[in-house]
């Protein structure tokens, strides 16, 4: 768990320290110095033991790896390679020189991930948002106003159409038919991969009653393998065949009014969820709350939801695990409609968007609102919650987890870019303090040298 040491050795006397190369005004340069990293190292430690196995990664370089990934949207082997290339980040993931080779295999993210689970990934946006605390990025008075909205995390899937899910809950049962050496009365590979090409040529051509019949064929023949599946099978292999069997039943089964339908076959957890947009009617995936600051878009709070809530439901969970990641007591949460008749059971003053008869300052609070659609856009487009790759409700929770840690690390770095701006608005608040000047309504006095 803990960083191994380094040997000096002779070839060390001819390189350069990455302290000494690198600019020490770079935004990566200096969140590396901000951030607790003994904290992971003490909280984390819990999901290691001594003594078994090979010695485990260094704390930093997981969870500073896991920050970059999701901050620059990049897959598991994408972040190892770009690793090899940029010292800046060898440098925030505690290396003193600079590395030629990859400190892991991709693989060993995957691993990392499923070790921790979500509670230990909750830690990395708890960190992050206690560094913005410290360095006095998100202030107490801004934590006590939120915004709460949801949105779609759409899985890595299909289009579930019901003649995709024939054909491939066929050509599943076949693999692992001939995976346990079961010889099948007939396959239908050949007829059924002809059906599955033709009844998308006559759905793109509008000749809907042959793609029907197509269709049809399609779960003839899927039908007709899983029972000589089922037929077939003993009672020492039927345990390893449960799984599958029973998703297959279940596609067979399920109708257009059934509400609890499968859409994927390695993603059962995926819901069909439709949130009115005119561009895209339905979304497969799952439900995510998202919590951010009022006045200052910091992503506080985020959690993916399954089984497809009402968005009132989801409210008095979301106001307490985004009091829980800031260590903060909320006193204003700001929402849309769509969460009328909402179960909150809290301290703090809901405000829907909407209302009348409100003083002024209340409605600009409420316009303020409205700022939480762009930042799940920013979400979704530039760290990674627009397509989820990870496997299982875990993976959901993660993804989303991964996502909001990358849009904070991001604002974060912006921040430490432009550290001269925020010096010069606290030398400007101290002169008008000194001097009794009003820069909102005069002109900047000239400082004398």
């Amino acid at each position: 768990m803990q960083a191994k040491p380094t040997v000096k050795d002779q070839e060390n006397m001819f390189k350069s320290r990455l302290d000494q190369i690198l600019d020490h005004k770079h935004p990566l340069f200096v969140l590396a110095g901000k951030i607790d990293w003994k904290y992971f190292e003490n909280e984390l430690g819990e999901y290691y033991a001594e003594g078994r196995g090979r010695p485990a990664l260094p704390i930093r370089l997981m969870v500073g790896i896991h920050y970059l990934k999701g901050a620059y949207d990049v897959s598991d082997e994408g972040v190892v390679e770009a690793f090899l290339e940029n010292p800046y980040w060898q440098y925030f993931l505690g290396y003193e020189y600079f590395q030629h080779k990859a400190p892991m295999d991709p693989t060993s993210l995957v691993h990392w991930r499923q070790r921790i689970g979500s509670e230990g990934m909750e830690m990395l946006l708890h960190e992050i948002l206690q560094m913005a605390q410290r360095n006095q990025m998100l202030k107490p008075l801004d934590m006590q106003r939120v915004t709460v909205d949801t949105t779609v995390q759409e899985k890595a899937v299909a289009f579930p159409m019901d003649s995709r899910l024939y054909h491939k809950g066929r050509e599943l049962l076949v693999e692992k038919a001939r995976e346990e050496g079961i010889e099948l009365r007939q396959t239908y590979s050949r007829v059924g991969r002809r059906s599955a090409i033709m009844q998308g040529r006559y759905s793109r051509a509008g000749q809907y009653k042959r793609a029907k019949r197509e269709e049809r064929k399609l779960k003839t023949y899927f039908g007709r393998v899983l029972r000589d599946v089922e037929r077939k099978l003993s009672s020492e292999q039927r345990p390893e065949w449960e799984a599958l069997l029973g998703l297959c039943h279940r596609v067979l089964q399920q109708q257009r009014s059934h509400k609890h339908k499968l859409y994927s076959y390695h993603a059962p957890e995926v819901e069909c969820i439709g949130k009115g947009k005119a561009h895209k009617k339905y979304e497969f995936g799952c439900k995510v709350s998202v919590v951010s600051t009022t006045r200052d878009n910091w992503v506080v709070g985020v959690q993916a939801l399954h089984g497809n809530p009402y968005d009132g439901h989801t409210l008095n969970a979301a106001v307490h695990h985004a009091e829980t990641m800031m260590d903060a007591v909320i006193e204003a949460v700001f929402v849309d409609r769509g969460y009328r008749g909402h179960d909150y059971e809290g301290k703090a003053e809901v405000h829907i968007a909407g209302k009348k008869n409100i003083s002024r300052s209340l409605k600009r609070w409420l316009k303020r609102r409205n700022a939480v659609e762009p930042i799940i856009g920013h979400l979704k487009t530039d760290n990674g919650m627009d397509r989820n790759y990870l496997m299982g409700e875990g993976g959901d929770r993660i993804n989303a987890i991964l996502a909001a840690c990358g849009f904070n690390f991001r604002k974060a770095l912006a921040a430490f870019l432009f550290v001269p701006i925020f010096i010069l608005k606290k030398l400007a608040l101290l002169w008008q303090n000194l001097a009794g000047y009003d820069f909102r309504r005069s002109e900047l006095p000239a400082f004398s040298a």
